[in-house]
């Protein structure tokens, strides 16, 4: 049963919606540098952390100040795990996280759609692994001596909806941020959440159309699971991990989401 709900997730096309949120004031200094393309190099380490496969080479990115630390578990893109999450990743260090960004594709990345594609239906040939993998992420920070013991997961896209995929999947983890991820709207599979969820969505996403994520929040609702879903409307799929790609139109809402996404790890991973 659980790999059956684990594979819908995972292959289900979806869709958002929620409101515009009221941003702040647009400041460079409000977003992460690494989502505006300005991050310096990576300056965390390799982690094998997937005893399974030693193939699998995360990314961790460690805080300073005095412990115990919330953590959090990023999950990468259809590309796989690149610098841009890296450098999400020490954003997070930054702000006092404990930040472990997965490899769900073995060390491999893809640089074409088509080599994306193929590493996608790879991995979503065994969605069990995804599973005993995050749950191998959230066991190695959970066993830090500076962690707090509370963990979430963290998603774009592909890594969206395979964060909905965990937050079904597991109880090993406190929280689920999903960003313009894959979606489902059945009540029934919705109950096997046990945490609120963050989700993060595009107006203007023509794989996930807004009514779709409508039908999300009222699962989520009917469910009785609490939740924070927006939908920004004047943006496209990606706006969030690349403010880059069109910055007049994308800071802003990128400015409230990432207000509305430090203010949930506060609540979901408070001691």
């Amino acid at each position: 049963m659980l790999s059956r709900l684990l594979m819908t997730v995972l292959l289900l096309s979806s869709h958002v919606t929620a409101q515009s949120g009221a941003p702040a004031e647009p400041s460079h200094g409000d977003v992460p540098d690494a989502i505006l393309g300005q991050a310096g190099p990576p300056t965390g380490s390799d982690l094998a952390y997937f005893e399974e496969d030693p193939r699998t080479v995360g990314y961790l990115a460690e805080p300073q100040g005095p412990a115990p630390h919330g953590a959090v578990i990023l999950i990468h893109e259809w590309n796989g795990l690149v610098d841009r999450v890296r450098q999400v990743a020490d954003a997070f260090a930054a702000e006092g996280y404990v930040a472990l960004a997965a490899d769900l594709y073995s060390g491999q990345t893809g640089t074409s759609r088509d080599e994306n594609i193929a590493l996608v239906q790879a991995t979503r040939a065994d969605p069990d692994k995804i599973i005993r993998n995050l749950d191998a992420a959230a066991s190695y920070l959970k066993d830090r001596d500076d962690v707090s013991g509370k963990v979430a997961a963290i998603g774009w896209c592909f890594g969206g909806g395979v964060a909905l995929s965990y937050a079904l999947g597991s109880d090993n983890h406190d929280g689920t941020a999903i960003f313009y991820g894959s979606l489902l709207d059945d009540p029934e599979q919705m109950s096997h959440i046990h945490h609120e969820i963050y989700g993060t969505f595009a107006g203007n996403d023509r794989g996930i159309p807004p009514e779709q994520v409508e039908r999300f929040v009222q699962a989520l609702r009917t469910a009785g699971i609490d939740n924070d879903v927006h939908v920004y409307d004047d943006v496209k799929h990606g706006f969030w991990l690349y403010v880059d790609r069109d910055p007049e139109v994308n800071l802003e809402p990128a400015i409230d989401a990432w207000r509305r996404l430090k203010a949930y790890l506060a609540r979901v991973l408070a001691d």
